[in-house]
């Protein structure tokens, strides 16, 4: 039997079940959505840091 092996650190779909059930459990329906719009925020403003680094490494870059 073959099973597929996602990207994700080598979890495979039987894994990432379990994982989602846990994690549904332990926040329940309530909180997920609050906790899906968190890690959304999150996930942008450490982007736009990024972004913000490259184009002060790059307008550095300029100057010299």
């Amino acid at each position: 039997m073959t099973e597929t092996v996602l990207a994700i650190g080598g979890l495979g779909t039987p894994e990432l079940l379990v994982i989602a059930v846990v994690i549904f459990l332990l926040f329940g329906a309530t909180r997920l959505p609050q906790l899906a719009k968190s890690l959304g925020q999150s996930k942008r403003a450490f982007k736009e840091g990024l972004d913000e680094g490259e184009k002060e490494s790059e307008k550095e870059a300029k100057e010299k």
